[in-house]
């Protein structure tokens, strides 16, 4: 069988660690995968892992270049002959729908996001098969769509249970880390990902800032990059903390490459989003590490935390019950890696795609 996902462009993102992922997989089980995009820093990975990438535009926007793109990824279709052709975002899955009009290779979509809602973000429910990443997408494109039922099926991103294992951390790294920020006996509850308003670092700091009252030697670390267009918000950040006084009590540890051992290393970790994520990778990566998670209460992650198991959640923007179950989610103990096996792997995700691919056929 002969795969081709097409993505925009392959460099940092989900959708992409997604497809380099499945790409990998595919060949190891002796399937031929093709990955087509405008190109990124992780292209090359695709051919180390046995794939072959395929340089072309199903990036740009413009609606001009569009019938020209359409024709010369028709004839690259005809060429390349693929058993299934897998979109991954709206551009791609535009040009591959009309240029596979007369060709009829069975077309599959996934939908990774809460895209807007409009007629550009309905391509996603045109495939033969629609993949939602969590039920909250599924329920998204089915009120806004209509998209049939039996068209869909629910395929959570997987975790790379090798580099999310309890068993495998780094412990050099977390000794090294823990000097260097003086986490010994500290209570370290962690925020990991990019320095973002979406990310609502205010509630994580104010929640942090009432929880020392009563257990003083917390620390939040913050761990994630900042953008150029976000500095001024990493700078209100910073005020903040200085303005309730805790500078010994927050931590930005910039971005960091040993993210298994950060959430490994912190008693829980808080995923603060305003807006709901698709799925929740980082959660899932987290309770693989058997470490608690506290969450808002919306999108991908309903479906994988079990509340008062491996975490907990809480309304969008109320620190005070943030809190409470900073202090309350210490208690909590469970095999999350286990959990995370059974319910989130890699593996499932493989079997369930390449299942898809199989009922086209």
């Amino acid at each position: 069988m002969k795969i081709v996902q097409l993505l925009p462009e392959l460099n940092e993102g989900g959708v992409e660690r997604g497809t380099m992922e499945l790409n990998r997989e595919l060949v190891q089980l002796g399937y031929e995968s093709i990955v087509i995009s405008a190109g990124g820093k992780l292209a090359e990975q695709i051919e180390v892992d046995g794939g072959r990438h395929i340089t072309f535009d199903v990036c740009s926007k413009n609606i001009l270049t569009a019938p020209l793109r359409i024709l010369k990824l028709k004839n690259l279709f005809k060429t390349l002959n693929p058993n299934v052709i897998h979109a991954r975002s709206r551009v791609p899955a535009w040009l591959t729908y009309f240029a596979n009009k007369t060709l009829h290779i069975p077309f599959v979509t996934t939908v990774h996001g809460f895209n807007s809602v409009s007629f550009y973000s309905a391509i996603m429910t045109k495939g033969d098969k629609v993949i939602c990443v969590s039920h909250a997408i599924k329920l998204y494109i089915q009120n806004h769509y209509q998209t049939e039922e039996k068209k869909i099926t629910v395929i959570p991103r997987g975790i790379d249970l090798e580099k999310f294992n309890p068993e495998y951390i780094d412990n050099g790294f977390i000794d090294t880390f823990k000097r260097k920020y003086q986490l010994k006996d500290k209570m370290i509850i962690s925020t990991v990902g990019r320095i973002t308003q979406l990310k609502d670092l205010e509630t994580f700091i104010h929640a942090i800032a009432r929880t020392k009252e009563t257990i003083p030697s917390i620390t939040g670390l913050i761990v994630g990059g900042v953008r150029e267009d976000k500095q001024n918000y990493f700078e209100s950040l910073q005020t903040l903390v200085k303005e309730l006084n805790i500078e010994k009590h927050i931590i930005f540890t910039g971005s960091q490459s040993h993210v298994a051992e950060i959430y490994a290393l912190s008693d829980a970790v808080v995923s603060s989003s305003k807006k709901p994520e698709s799925f929740g990778r980082s959660v899932a990566e987290a309770i693989a590490m058997n470490t608690p998670v506290i969450a808002t209460a919306h999108g991908g992650v309903l479906d994988i935390i079990k509340e008062g198991n491996n975490g907990y959640f809480y309304p969008i923007g109320d620190y005070k019950t943030l809190a409470q179950l900073l202090y309350k989610s210490k208690d909590l103990k469970f095999n999350g890696y286990q959990y995370i096996t059974q319910n989130f792997s890699l593996n499932t995700m493989v079997e369930k795609t390449i299942n898809i691919y199989k009922g086209l056929l």
